[in-house]
C-alpha cells in the first residue's frame, strides 16, 4: 500500500473540502497583492496559504495599553489613543525627508516622526484633530516624549496587544504579514482529530486549527502548548510516512537466496583475521533476512573502520551462491574504485569474477562490463549512479548494496532495486547514526550495527592546535617524515579565491612541495580520475610522504602506512567529516595522530566542536553533537540540511525535546499502522490530511507504482 492523498481519496469526506483552501497559491487571498504574495512565499518557503499558515513567528511583540506618555516603559511597545495637532516637514542629517507630528494624549505631548514621509502625505492620512491610534516604542528626549515610526491605526483593535514578529525577507514588513495571516486563518478549517486523545490530555495540546489560531493571532501570550502540538504532528506525520514505507517493503514478495558457504569460506580464507563478533551478528541478520521469502530492506551502520566492507562482500558472495547477480553502488568513483581492489584481493580467492562500471568506464570494457551484466558471467558488479542507468542490464539481479546511503535519496536507491526482480537491499554508513536520527531518517529499515574495531587498529591521539603555530607543525612534521611515517594534510579549498579566506590544497601544495622536494602528492575533486588515482597510488605506496588533499580522503582510502591526519581551519568542517578524516589513520601498527589545526580567534561553539572531537572516538557520542549543530536532512524528500521534522521545532534549540516528541512519536506509529494498516478508521483517515498537509502523500507519490 502506498500513502494516498487526502485530497484525491474517495473515501475521505473531510479530504478535498478540508484541505482545497489551504493548497490555494497565497495570490488568492483576500488584499494579498501580487508583488507580497512572492516576498511572503520567499520568507515562509513556500506560495500556498498552509506555508504561510506554517511560518511560526521567531518571538512576540507585546505590547501595553497606556493613556499618557508618562506612563510608558523604559523598554518595550505601547499603544496609545492620540489627536493630531500639526505636520512640519525636515530632513534629517542624511538627507532624508521627515514630517514632525505633533499630537495630545491624554493631556501629554507627544512627537512623532514620521520618516521618509512627504508632509502631503501625512496631512491626507492624519488631518489635524483626527484620533488614531498609535503603536510603537516612546523615548523621553530633552524633555519631551518622542516616538519614531509608530504603527497607525484608525481603530483600537487595529493594533494587536500581542504582535507576532515573523521571519521576514527583503522589504516584507511585519503588516503585510499580519493582514495575509488574517485572511489566511480565515480560510482556516476545524480539522478532524488525528492525534491520540489520551495524549492530547496528557500534553494539554489544543487542536491543530486552535493551535494554529493562539500562535498566529494570539489574543494572550500562547505558552509552549501549541508550538508543541503543531511540532508533534510534524513529526508523527514523518513517522507514520516511514511507517506505511517500512510496511509496504516487507509485505513486497522477495525469494529466499541460499547457498552452500563454500564461495564465503574461500574469501574468508583469504582475508587472514577473524571477523570481529559484531561482524558475524551483521552476517548473521543479514543471512536470514536473505533467506526470508520477504524483501530485505537493512541498515548497516557503524562507525570508520568498523569493518562494514567485509560485511557486504560475504552478503554479496551469498547472493552469488545462490544463482543470482549482487550490485554495489557508492556515491564516487573514487569509492567505487577502493570497493573494487577490497572485493578483487577475496573474490579472486573465491574465484568470483567482479567488475566495475563507472561513468568513466567506457569503450571495448564497458562493453565487456555491460555484456556479463546481461548474461550473468559477471555475478558482482561495484560501481556509482551509473548502476542503475538506462541501458545496464542485469541478467538476475538479487540483492543491491548502497553505500554512504546518507549520500542518496530513497529514489535513488530503489531505482537500482529495479534492476532485478524482488531484490534485496543492504544500505551503508559509516556516519554512525544516533538513535533519534534511526527513527526519522532511516526508521523504514532494519538495523545492524557494527560497535567497535576489528582487531589491530590503533587508537589516535586528537589534539587542538592554532595556525599560529605551523612553523612548529611542520618541523615535527618533517621529522615524522625522517621516521618514515606518511601524513595526510587536508584543506577545504582547491584554489584560492578573494571572497573566500579558506586555505586552497594548490596552495599548501605548492609551499609543502618547496619544503619537502618530492615527497608531497595532491589530491581533490576536479582531478581527472587517472591523476588523482595515481596520487594516492603513490602515497599508498610511499613514493610520497604527504597528500594534500581536500575531502575526497574523507572515505574509500586505506592506507595502513599514514600515521598523521593534519586538518587545516578544521573549526569549518562538521564533525561528522571531521571523524570521518580522522578515520584514515590509525589503520597499521603504529601509533596515530590527528591535528586539528583552527584559525585564531575561535567562537566558543566551535572551540566546544572541536574539543567534543578531541576528547573522544566514539562515532555515536561525536554524531549526536554533530546532530544537534547541523541537523541529518530530510529522508523523505529533497532536504539534505537540518532535521526531519525539525521545521517547527529546531533541535538545537532544544535537543531534549526533539528527542522526547520523537520517541513518541515513532510509538504512535506504530501502533496506528497496526491497529488500522490501511488507514480507514476515522483516525486513520484524519491521518491522511495530516500526510497531505506536511507533503508526505507527494513526497512518497512515487513510491506508489512499486
Amino acid at each position: 500500500m502506498g500513502i494516498v492523498s487526502a485530497r484525491t481519496d474517495p473515501t475521505s469526506p473531510q479530504g478535498a473540502d478540508a484541505l482545497a483552501p489551504l493548497m490555494a497559491p497565497l495570490v488568492d487571498l483576500k488584499g494579498v497583492k501580487e508583488n507580497e504574495a512572492r516576498l511572503i512565499a520567499k520568507a515562509a518557503g513556500g506560495s500556498r496559504v498552509l506555508d504561510l499558515l506554517l511560518h511560526l513567528p521567531e518571538r512576540y511583540m507585546i505590547r501595553r495599553r497606556i493613556v499618557r506618555p508618562s506612563e510608558a516603559p523604559a523598554e518595550g511597545e505601547v499603544l496609545v489613543a492620540v489627536t493630531v495637532g500639526s505636520h512640519k516637514a525636515g530632513r534629517s542629517a542624511q538627507g532624508r525627508p521627515y514630517v514632525r507630528l505633533r499630537c495630545e494624549a491624554g493631556g501629554e505631548p507627544l512627537t512623532a516622526f514620521l520618516m521618509n514621509w512627504q508632509k502631503a502625505w501625512a496631512e491626507k492620512a492624519l488631518p489635524v484633530g483626527a484620533h488614531r491610534w498609535f503603536a510603537g516604542a516612546l523615548k523621553e528626549e530633552h524633555g519631551e516624549w518622542v516616538v519614531v515610526n509608530p504603527q497607525v491605526s484608525v481603530r483600537e483593535d487595529g493594533i494587536p496587544l500581542i504582535q507576532p514578529v515573523w521571519p521576514l525577507s527583503g522589504a516584507l514588513t511585519l503588516p503585510q504579514v499580519s493582514r495575509a495571516m488574517g485572511a489566511a486563518l480565515a480560510l482556516l478549517p476545524e480539522m478532524p482529530e488525528w492525534q491520540d486523545a489520551p495524549l492530547l490530555r496528557r500534553e494539554k495540546w489544543p487542536g491543530f486549527a486552535p493551535a494554529l489560531r493562539a500562535i498566529q493571532a494570539p489574543e494572550a501570550d500562547p505558552g509552549e502548548a501549541p508550538r508543541r502540538r503543531l511540532a508533534y504532528d510534524e513529526l508523527l506525520s514523518g513517522q507514520v510516512a516511514l511507517g506505511l514505507v517500512r510496511r509496504r517493503s516487507r509485505e513486497r514478495p522477495g525469494r529466499s537466496l541460499a547457498g552452500d558457504g563454500a564461495l564465503r569460506a574461500r574469501a574468508l580464507a583469504a582475508f587472514r583475521h577473524q571477523p570481529t563478533e559484531a561482524q558475524r551478528q551483521a552476517i548473521a541478520e543479514i543471512d536470514a533476512d536473505l533467506a526470508a521469502p520477504h524483501r530485505m530492506l537493512r541498515l548497516l551502520q557503524g562507525d570508520v573502520g568498523s569493518g562494514k566492507t567485509l560485511v557486504a562482500v560475504m552478503a554479496m558472495l551469498r547472493a552469488a551462491e545462490a544463482g543470482t547477480q549482487a550490485a554495489l553502488m557508492a556515491p564516487t568513483e573514487l569509492l567505487a574504485r577502493q570497493h573494487l581492489r577490497t572485493f578483487q584481493s577475496l573474490c579472486d580467492a573465491a574465484g568470483v569474477p567482479v567488475a566495475l562500471l563507472t561513468g568513466n568506464v567506457k569503450g571495448k570494457e564497458r562493453k565487456r562490463v555491460l555484456a556479463g551484466l546481461a548474461d550473468g558471467s559477471i555475478p558482482l558488479a561495484l560501481g556509482t549512479h551509473a548502476l542503475f542507468q538506462e541501458g545496464v542490464a542485469f541478467r538476475d539481479l538479487g540483492l543491491a548494496v548502497v553505500d554512504e546511503q546518507h549520500r542518496f535519496g530513497v529514489a535513488q536507491r530503489l531505482m537500482l532495486a529495479e534492476k532485478g526482480d524482488a531484490v534485496d537491499m543492504l544500505v551503508m554508513t559509516a556516519t554512525p547514526i544516533p538513535r533519534t536520527l534511526l527513527l526519522t531518517q532511516w526508521g523504514e529499515m532494519a538495523v545492524s550495527r557494527l560497535a567497535g574495531k576489528p582487531p589491530g587498529r590503533q587508537p589516535i591521539t586528537t589534539r587542538v592546535v592554532s595556525q599560529d603555530r605551523l612553523p612548529e607543525v611542520v618541523a615535527r612534521l618533517g621529522e615524522a617524515i625522517a621516521r618514515e611515517e606518511r601524513a595526510y594534510w587536508v584543506v577545504r579549498a582547491i584554489t584560492g579565491s578573494e571572497r573566500d579566506d579558506s586555505v586552497a590544497a594548490e596552495d599548501r601544495f605548492a609551499e609543502l612541495s618547496a619544503r619537502f622536494p618530492g615527497q608531497v602528492g595532491l589530491a581533490h575533486g576536479l582531478q581527472d580520475i587517472a591523476v588523482r588515482e595515481a596520487a594516492l597510488a603513490d602515497f599508498a605506496a610511499g613514493r610520497t610522504k604527504i597528500l594534500v588533499a581536500t575531502t575526497v580522503v574523507e572515505v574509500g582510502v586505506d592506507v595502513p602506512e599514514a600515521t598523521i591526519m593534519l586538518i587545516e581551519q578544521a573549526e569549518r568542517f562538521g564533525l561528522a567529516a571531521l571523524h570521518q578524516l580522522r578515520g584514515r589513520v590509525g589503520r597499521g601498527s603504529r601509533p596515530s595522530s590527528c591535528l586539528l589545526v583552527h584559525s585564531p580567534g575561535l567562537t566558543e561553539g566551535e572551540r566546544r566542536r572541536l574539543l567534543v572531537l578531541r576528547d573522544s572516538e566514539d562515532g555515536f557520542e561525536i554524531a549526536e553533537e554533530d546532530l544537534r549543530a547541523r541537523g541529518g536532512g530530510d529522508a523523505l524528500g529533497a532536504r539534505q540540511a537540518g532535521l526531519p521534522g525539525a521545521r517547527l521545532l529546531d533541535p538545537r534549540e532544544d535537543a531534549e525535546e526533539y528527542g522526547r516528541l520523537v520517541h513518541i512519536a515513532h510509538d504512535d506509529a506504530e501502533v496506528l499502522l497496526q491497529r488500522d494498516p490501511e488507514l480507514t478508521s476515522p483516525r486513520g483517515q484524519a491521518a491522511r490530511l495530516l500526510l497531505a498537509i506536511f507533503g508526505h502523500d507527494m513526497s512518497m507519490a512515487p513510491l506508489d507504482a512499486g
